[in-house]
């Protein structure tokens, strides 16, 4: 009996150094783990460093650094990257609005001259094509302006409802120029949040802008008790795939020829830069935009 308790003894041992080793590597685990949560949330250079002696979890732990230096690196080329296009995107605005102001003056001199119907249509043509080139370098030149100051908008308490109201009276006058009249659907309840009012106002003229140029003829526009605000229209002309790329940068339907493609990725920068949520959606061929703060 005697060596059968031996045995039993050095099992029983075996498997309490096993279970003090399971615990120290479940340990091991939990402290990379919040290390790597941590370098992933904090901009910082340190690495992960352990307390174990272990050489498998060391090795685990400098595989994962070896990870995080190149993400660090690929981070530091796209910051420079996103600096360099905000960069290029002012200049791009600022350089031409100085010869586009020019050439308007001229225009202006032009028209004062003596001309026959030929000429008359001609300069009517420049006229036209001066002055969307005029509009798309200002909102080139905005959206620098935005992209620059996004961080630094002052908060304050809004009350979303008549910061709505405002925009679409401002924009009645050219919906109902083009046979749109909005329905409106407005929550009594007052919806208020801490935004940068301006800010607000340029999302909502963006999204009725973007009505304006893919409405079938309808637009409704509903706000919702939780403050989620839903603009929706007809929109044969789209479909799920331009739907879907509507909030990249520069990306602009074909039929929209006088747009930078800017719009709703200013309204999406600047909806996310309150903390807010903003998507679209394509159901043939209702087209809606939803934003929520």
């Amino acid at each position: 009996m005697e060596p059968l308790w031996v045995i039993i003894g050095i099992l029983l041992l075996v498997i309490l150094l096993l279970i003090v080793k399971i615990r120290l590597l479940q340990k091991d685990a939990d402290e990379i783990a919040d290390a790597f949560a941590d370098r992933l949330t904090t901009d910082t250079n340190i690495l992960i460093d352990l307390s174990t002696r272990d050489r498998h979890m060391r090795h685990l732990a400098a595989s994962i650094n070896q990870q995080l230096r190149l993400l660090r690196k690929q981070r530091l080329r796209y910051l420079n990257g996103d600096r360099e296009l905000k960069e290029s995107v002012t200049n791009i605005s600022h350089d031409p609005r100085t010869p586009l102001t020019a050439i308007c003056g001229y225009m202006d001199l032009l028209e004062q001259e003596d001309k026959n119907e030929a000429v008359t249509r001609y300069l009517a043509l420049i006229s036209n094509r001066t002055e969307a080139m005029k509009q798309l370098t200002e909102e080139l030149f905005r959206y620098s302006v935005i992209l620059s100051t996004g961080d630094d908008m002052d908060l304050e308490n809004v009350h979303i409802n008549a910061v709505l109201e405002e925009s679409i009276a401002g924009f009645y006058g050219a919906l109902t120029r083009q046979g749109i009249i909005p329905v409106i659907h407005m929550t009594e309840k007052r919806i208020e949040r801490q935004l940068n009012k301006a800010a607000l106002a340029r999302i909502f003229s963006n999204i009725l802008n973007n009505a304006l140029k893919y409405s079938d003829g309808d637009l409704a526009i509903t706000m919702e008790d939780d403050g989620e605000i839903i603009f929706s229209n007809t929109a044969s002309g789209l479909n799920e795939v331009q739907v879907g790329k509507l909030f990249d940068r520069f990306y602009s339907v074909e039929n929209a020829r006088n747009s930078t493609g800017l719009g709703l990725s200013i309204a999406k920068f600047l909806t996310e830069q309150m903390n807010g949520s903003i998507r679209a959606e394509y159901d043939r061929p209702r087209f809606s935009i939803y934003v929520k703060f």
